[in-house]
């Protein structure tokens, strides 16, 4: 009889909850059943994050090995750059001494040579030749100087000459020879200038 009456006082409690708009929690839908999907819930998120980190780990990984194959290509580039410039530089010395061999010979030959001071000064003055010979194979050209207008681009002065029969402000003496390959200058040549005293004072 106590168990009627309690079973009807549970339908009655449920309607009036029902009736107010309440939820009735059955023993279909426990507390502990809600908690278990929030916690599957939680892991496939979990796992959907997972994932998503090892395919960004992956990702990392792929690019820093192509960082370290460019940085090892770079790095062999730059040193085969380096090899082929020295080689070119050696090729280009080599190729500037080895003309420059025979004048040396003929230096050694001179100072071995026992003729007179005459014989002495036209075997040096035959080596000059060679010498200027193998500058202008090399494109290398003296820059004019005496009668010219000086010229501080290609000309050093190294003090004036007073003169009359020159004109003023030209080169009246070469003290050094200049040099220039093709159009660029390798060394400027040092001279006197001309200072005219009938031109300065006009």
């Amino acid at each position: 009889m106590r168990e009627k009456d309690s079973d009807l006082t549970a339908l009655e409690n449920a309607e009036t909850a029902a009736a107010e708009g309440g939820s009735v929690e059955t023993a279909e839908t426990p507390a502990a059943e809600v908690q278990g999907e929030e916690a599957a819930v939680g892991r496939a998120e979990f796992e959907q994050l997972k994932g998503e980190y090892e395919q960004l780990k992956k990702e990392r990984d792929t690019l820093l090995d192509r960082l370290a194959r460019l940085q090892a290509e770079f790095e062999n580039a730059r040193k085969r750059a380096e090899k082929e410039k020295a080689d070119f530089k050696d090729f280009a010395v080599g190729s500037v001494v080895e003309q420059f061999l025979p004048v040396l010979d003929n230096f050694e030959l001179a100072l071995k040579s026992t003729g007179s001071l005459e014989q002495l000064r036209a075997g040096v003055e035959l080596i000059v030749k060679q010498m200027e010979e193998i500058l202008r194979g090399l494109q290398v050209q003296p820059v004019a100087t005496v009668g010219e207008e000086f010229d501080p681009r290609h000309h050093e002065a190294m003090g004036s000459v007073e003169r009359e029969d020159m004109p003023d402000q030209h080169v009246a003496e070469e003290v050094r020879r200049g040099y220039r390959l093709r159009e660029k200058l390798l060394r400027p040549a040092l001279v006197r200038v001309v200072s005219n005293p009938k031109q300065t004072s006009e």
